[in-house]
């Protein structure tokens, strides 16, 4: 692991994690079983007037975003908006004026804002940044696909035509905020926030329009990305993630899980989310997430599309047969469990089951003590492979399209639900090295990965 440059990793792992950021039987997302009763006590802001999420979007954004794609002047705003890359840039010119005025208030970071914390999150990245990419790729990324909502406003909008590109577009927010200091002047964070802000405002006033997603979405009223469907996503990601980070073993100081946290909170701020639904704690978030993003899992006919796709495209951009299709289905069923697993259709690979299930713990605590060497630990000398791997899968870095344009129509292709078919698993026969029994106890000089 020694070996893989870091900002490649991050790349990777914020390309799958992304994913969650824009985001069988046909499943139907019940309305909220239970009146939203989450304390807005528990937020950032700390009270709040109490309304439901779910009937909430972004006022600001979808006047603003409506206003332009009526006017025909898209293009060549997204022309415009191209060379606005960095946070320290100005507004650029030659804007309409009220798209400036939006953008200028968009990109104001909020008053609560805490450098220590976010210094955190870098060392905590720094040091755990395989671990991180991997679980935000197969915790947050795969999980996405089961979130009905997000997976039908992907499909049938814009982006879903070319899924491939899709991924590679919405790679950006996870990427650039892993990447070090990404709110400082010569970050990228802030920016790609603001624009995906304006692209969900597009979606929002487009994908109402398309008649396939009008048949599937469940939505009341019908308009997609709500501030609630925003903190699902949130919750696919930070949330999940460090639950599995916990499960894992991995470990996480104080000051790092809080820089996690806050990271993440200014995140979301910057997306459009109000201050009054953002959590302040980690207990705070948990407690919404129950309410929010454990009720509306399920599989629909466009998420196991995307989660096909995924896992598709992994063995060939990866260019080896060390890395297959069942292996990461393995892995994904592993992550996010069995349920998940069936609800995509996945096709795992047996032995590769059992080496996740009953190796994947030890080998975590040995890489954190420097102790797997190549020839004498051969399985967990192989798992190090798979997180390197895992970490650089879906980075095209020749081909990284970093761009978020603001999108003017639906998938032009889509006629109808997708069938529910999957890309065919090739055959493959795995003949895993002999592991030696497991050594935990590092010697005084062994120095740790970081």
């Amino acid at each position: 692991m020694d070996n893989l440059n870091r900002r490649d990793a991050l790349k990777a792992g914020g390309m799958l994690a992304g994913i969650g950021a824009l985001s069988l039987s046909l499943f139907t997302a019940p309305p909220r079983a239970q009146a939203w009763s989450w304390p807005a006590s528990g937020s950032i802001a700390g009270s709040g007037d109490g309304v439901d999420p779910m009937t909430v979007w972004d006022p600001a954004a979808d006047q603003v975003i409506a206003e332009i794609l009526e006017s025909g002047q898209v293009p060549a705003i997204n022309k415009i908006l191209a060379t606005w890359t960095t946070n320290n840039q100005p507004t650029p010119s030659g804007l309409p004026p009220n798209l400036t005025a939006f953008i200028e208030q968009a990109r104001q970071l909020p008053a609560w804002i805490d450098q220590s914390k976010l210094t955190a999150a870098d060392d905590f990245n720094s040091k755990q940044g395989p671990f991180i990419g991997t679980a935000y790729g197969f915790g947050a990324g795969l999980l996405a696909t089961v979130i009905p909502h997000e997976s039908r406003a992907v499909y049938y909008s814009n982006g879903g035509g070319d899924l491939q590109d899709r991924i590679a577009k919405t790679a950006k927010l996870g990427y650039d905020l892993m990447a070090q200091q990404p709110f400082a002047p010569n970050g990228h964070l802030i920016v790609t926030c603001v624009k995906t802000r304006m692209v969900h405002a597009a979606v929002r006033h487009l994908l109402p329009k398309s008649g396939p997603w009008l048949q599937v979405a469940t939505e009341s009223p019908k308009i997609p990305i709500s501030q609630n469907d925003i903190l699902v996503t949130w919750h696919s990601l930070p949330t999940t993630i460090m639950q599995k980070l916990k499960a894992w073993k991995v470990p996480i100081t104080d000051a790092h899980s809080a820089g996690l946290l806050h990271s993440w909170q200014v995140t979301a701020h910057l997306l459009g989310v109000q201050d009054q639904y953002i959590p302040a704690t980690w207990d705070s978030a948990n407690a919404q997430s129950k309410q929010v993003l454990d009720p509306v899992l399920g599989p629909t006919p466009e998420g196991t599309k995307i989660a096909d796709h995924l896992l598709t495209i992994g063995p060939v951009l990866a260019a080896t047969s060390f890395i297959t299709k069942p292996m990461l289905a393995s892995f994904t069923k592993f992550v996010l469990g069995a349920q998940v697993a069936k609800w995509l259709n996945l096709k795992t690979d047996g032995i590769w089951d059992g080496i996740f299930a009953t190796l994947w713990g030890p080998f975590v605590q040995l890489y954190q003590l420097g102790r797997i060497v190549p020839g004498v630990d051969a399985i967990y000398f192989q798992l190090t492979e798979f997180i390197k791997v895992v970490a650089l899968l879906y980075l095209n870095s020749g081909g990284l399209k970093l761009e978020l344009p603001i999108p003017t129509t639906n998938n032009p292709s889509i006629t109808g639900t997708p069938p529910v078919t999957t890309t065919p698993y090739v055959t493959t026969t795995t003949t895993p090295p002999t592991a030696t029994p497991p050594t935990t106890t590092a010697p005084a000089t062994t120095t740790p990965h970081s």
